[in-house]
C-alpha cells in the first residue's frame, strides 16, 4: 500500500475507502468492479492502481484499515468499568453508530469478509479475520453474569440479539431514510426489553 495515500485530503482519502466499502460489502470480492468504485469514488483507475497497486492491495487495505478503525471505536467507546450487559451492549452499539457515520458500509464490509470464500482474498486478510469478534468477545466478558434468571442461557441470549441487531440493520440500511441514530434508538429499545425479562429483580 502506497503510504501517500496518506497524503491526500481526507475527505478524498474517505470517499476512495467509501466506495470501496460499499462495491465489496455489496458484491464480494469475486464480483467487486474496480470499474465501479473509481466511478463511484469519481476518481480514475489510474489513481486508484497509483495507491494501491492492484483490487487485492486494495481489497488488503480496506480490511486493515476497517479492523484498525473499528477496534479503535470499540475499545475506547465501551467503558472498561462496565459490568451491565445491556449496557456494554448499548456502548457498543453506539460506538458502532459513530462508525456507521463516516463509513457507513464498513460494518457490512467486515461481515461480508468474514464469509469470503475466495482464496486470494482469504489468504491476504486471514491474520486480521478473527480480530473484531475476539474484541466483542473480551468486551462482553465484562459482563457480570450472576444478574441474569436461572433459567436464561447467557450464550443464547447474546446469540439471539447478536442475529436481532443484524436483521435490524439488514432490514433499515436498505430504505432511503436511513440514519444511524434512528437504528440506534431502535437497538436500544430491543435491548431493553430484554433487560426487563433476563435479569433478577
Amino acid at each position: 500500500m502506497n503510504e501517500k495515500f496518506f497524503d491526500l485530503k481526507k475527505d478524498k482519502q474517505d470517499r476512495m475507502i467509501n466506495a470501496a466499502l460499499k462495491v465489496f460489502a455489496i458484491n464480494g470480492y469475486k464480483h467487486a468492479s474496480t470499474d465501479d468504485i473509481v466511478a463511484e469514488a469519481g476518481i480514475s483507475k489510474g489513481l486508484l492502481f497509483h495507491y494501491f497497486g492492484s483490487k487485492l492491495g486494495l481489497y488488503t487495505f480496506l480490511h486493515d484499515y476497517s479492523v484498525r478503525f473499528m477496534k479503535l471505536e470499540l475499545t475506547t467507546g465501551v467503558s472498561s468499568s462496565a459490568t451491565d450487559y445491556f449496557e456494554i451492549r448499548k456502548q457498543i452499539e453506539f460506538a458502532k453508530m459513530q462508525v456507521l457515520k463516516n463509513y457507513p458500509y464498513m460494518q457490512q464490509f467486515l461481515d461480508r469478509c468474514s464469509t469470503e470464500n475466495v482464496n486470494e482474498a482469504l489468504m491476504a486478510i486471514e491474520g486480521q479475520r478473527g480480530v473484531i469478534k475476539e474484541v466483542y468477545a473480551s468486551l462482553k466478558e465484562q459482563a457480570d453474569q450472576s444478574l441474569f434468571l436461572d433459567n436464561v442461557s447467557f450464550e443464547k441470549l447474546d446469540a439471539m440479539l447478536d442475529y436481532t441487531i443484524s436483521g435490524l440493520m439488514c432490514a433499515r440500511f436498505g430504505d432511503e431514510s436511513f440514519h444511524p441514530e434512528m437504528l440506534y434508538e431502535e437497538t436500544v429499545s430491543y435491548l431493553d426489553m430484554m433487560k426487563k425479562i433476563s435479569y433478577t429483580q
